[in-house]
C-alpha cells in the first residue's frame, strides 16, 4: 500500500484582501496543496477579489475553512509552524523553509503553517501558539515579502520533498531530450572545412605559430560538446560562407 506523504495546511491569518488570498491558493496549488483555512479574514468570506486572482485555483477557494480564532483553525494540528521575519519576544526553534518541509514529511501527525496579515505580519500572540519559527534569509534593509511570495517559499520546499510521493499530484515539466554528442568523425570534418576555409585568408600566419592557432581553434570547437545536429547547422554555415555573394 502507498505511503501517503503529509500535506501542510495553510492558514492564513486575518488576512486583508481577497486578492492576497487568491494569489496565495494560486501558490498553494501550483505546488500540489489545496487545504486552506482563513481565521477571521477581513472582509468576509466569500470575497469576490479572491477568485480572479487565483487565476484557476478555484478549488482551494471553494474548499476553504473559515474560523473565527486561530486556536480554533489549528485545533487538530499536531504541529504549528509560524511564519514570521522576526521572532516577536518568542523563544522558539528557528527553522527554514527546507527544514520545515523535511519535518512536515517525516513527522506523523497534521500540520499546520501560519501566515499572517499583509501588513503586519503574526502577532506575538499567534507565534506563541507555534512550535517553530519558519524564516528566510532576507534583506536587512527590506525585509517585505508578500503574502503569496512567503507561501510559495513554503510550498515549494514541501514540494521538493514530496514529488515522489504517488499522491503528492506533482510532476516535473517534460524536458527535451538531448541529442547525444557528434561522432569524433563528424566533429573532426567540420574543423577540417573550417581550416581549409581559414587557410588561403593568412589567418594561421606567422607560420610558427600555426600549430598553437590549429590546437587553439580545437579546443574552442570541442568545448560545447557539439551534438550532430548542431555540427551539420555550423558546417552549413560553413558552406554558406564559402560561396560567393549573392548579387543583388
Amino acid at each position: 500500500m502507498p505511503v501517503r506523504v503529509n500535506k501542510p495546511v495553510i492558514v492564513l491569518v486575518r488576512p486583508q484582501l481577497g486578492e492576497n488570498i487568491g494569489k496565495a491558493a494560486r501558490a498553494m496549488l501550483n505546488f500540489g496543496l489545496a487545504e486552506l483555512r482563513l481565521v477571521a479574514p477581513r472582509d468576509g468570506w466569500p470575497n469576490p477579489s479572491a477568485g480572479p486572482a487565483a487565476a484557476g485555483a478555484d478549488i482551494v477557494l471553494e474548499q476553504a475553512q473559515i474560523f473565527d480564532n486561530l486556536a480554533d483553525a489549528v485545533a487538530d494540528c499536531a504541529h504549528v509552524y509560524a511564519t514570521t521575519v522576526r521572532k516577536r519576544g518568542v523563544t522558539k526553534p528557528v527553522l527554514t523553509p527546507e527544514q520545515a518541509a523535511q519535518e512536515i514529511t517525516a513527522e506523523t501527525g497534521r500540520h499546520a503553517v501560519l501566515f499572517g496579515p499583509e501588513r503586519s505580519g503574526l502577532e506575538t500572540d499567534d507565534v506563541a501558539v507555534a512550535r517553530a519559527i519558519v524564516t528566510v534569509p532576507v534583506n536587512p534593509e527590506f525585509a517585505s515579502l508578500n503574502l503569496a511570495q512567503a507561501v510559495i517559499l513554503v510550498a515549494y520546499e514541501w514540494s521538493k520533498r514530496a514529488i515522489s510521493a504517488p499522491d503528492a499530484n506533482l510532476a516535473q515539466p517534460t524536458v527535451e531530450e538531448l541529442l547525444p554528442p557528434a561522432p569524433q568523425e563528424e566533429l573532426d570534418g567540420m574543423i577540417a572545412q573550417l581550416e581549409q576555409m581559414l587557410e588561403p585568408r593568412g589567418y594561421f600566419l606567422p607560420e610558427s605559430r600555426a600549430a598553437a592557432t590549429h590546437r587553439t581553434l580545437r579546443t574552442m570547437l570541442t568545448k560545447p560538446g557539439w551534438n550532430h545536429l548542431e555540427v551539420r547547422t555550423m558546417r552549413g554555415v560553413l558552406s554558406s560562407l564559402a560561396k560567393p555573394p549573392r548579387k543583388g
